[in-house]
This record gives C-alpha cells, structure tokens and sequence, in this order.
C-alpha cells in the first residue's frame, strides 16, 4: 500500500514538475523566496492593524510567531525521523524532473506548506467576521507551496502532509487564542 502511494506521489511530482519551463524559472524561485512576500505580509498586517487596532494586531503576531516555531520544529522533527530524500536528491528522479534548485535537508514534510496553510488558517479563523474575502488568504500557501513542487524540492505529498499539519495547527491555536482572549487580550 505504501509504495503504491509513492508511487502515486512520484507520478504527480513528475507530472506537476514537467508543466515548467526556462522561461518561468525566475518567476518560481522569486515566489519560493520569503523574503519576497514581505510587502504582502506588510500589505496584511497593515489592513489587521486598521480592522482591529495595534494592541490586537500584536497580539496576533504573537500567536503567529509561537504558531510558526511549533510547526517549523514540528516539520524538523519529522523530516529527521523519516528521512525522505527531496525529489531533487534522488538520484532515481535526477533524470526525470527538472531540478530548478536544490537543498540538502529532507523532503518530508513540506515547511513551507505548514507554516504558511498554518498562518492562514490561524489568521482566517480570527479574522473572517472582520473581512468579506477574506478566504482569498489561501491562495497564498496554494501558489507558495507549488512554487516547492516546481522547482524539484518536494513530492505533492509532502505538501498535503504540510497542509494537513498546519491546518491542524493553526485551528489548535485558534481555539487556544479564543479561550485566552477575554481573560488575557480583551478587546
């Protein structure tokens, strides 16, 4: 059953990572980059801080950077225990796929994806009576952990596992936040 799952995920990956071209490249490794996304997390934060005031954006962030290092140490912890190569290693793909860029550590699961599905998440469940599309916020980890499968960095397994572990974080944190709130963040 496991390796006709794998099987399955190395498909896709060869499938998703094939629809690339040269020509989009530069494209995908400026969307994978983070630090590219600070104007639009400026953008957010911004917007928060007009919704709901400065005391409760710093709040949110808060809870944003505990929710961050608990499912970034999670991702750790698991990419040690499994040791998945990352498609861009394995050695068995290297002529398959297209390796756009490489990284060392492990592939499973996607870091990327969990923080960002968990800060959405998270954000999305605290601020949605505040903000009518504000379902938007996902295609954020949607185009951010494509940007992973593109490149050669993971299997679309590893970015569900991500999706799952941050969404799973981020509503855990949400309901931690909810029941602190009056007591601790009124407002």
């Amino acid at each position: 059953m496991l390796e006709k799952i794998q099987e399955l995920d190395t498909n896709l990956l060869i499938y998703l990572n094939g629809l690339g071209s040269e020509t989009y490249d530069k494209f995908w490794l400026f969307i994978t980059n983070q630090l590219y996304w600070t104007p639009f997390f400026l953008l957010l934060f911004f917007l928060i801080y007009k919704k709901i005031g400065g005391k409760q954006t710093l709040y949110l962030l808060l809870f944003i950077a505990v929710l961050i290092a608990f499912t970034d140490q999670t991702c750790n912890l698991f990419k040690h225990t499994f040791q998945r190569l990352r498609p861009c290693n394995n050695p068995d793909l290297a002529s398959i796929i297209r390796i756009v860029q490489v990284r060392q550590s492990y592939s499973f699961f996607s870091g990327h994806a969990a923080n960002t599905m968990a800060v959405a998440t998270f954000l999305f469940l605290v601020l949605k009576r505040h903000f009518k599309y504000f379902g938007f916020l996902f295609l954020w980890p949607l185009i951010f952990a494509y940007s992973r499968i593109y490149l050669g960095l993971h299997y679309p397994g590893d970015i569900l596992a991500g999706y799952f572990f941050g969404a799973l974080f981020g509503s855990l944190l949400y309901l931690v936040y909810r029941k602190l709130k009056p007591q601790y963040f009124p407002g």
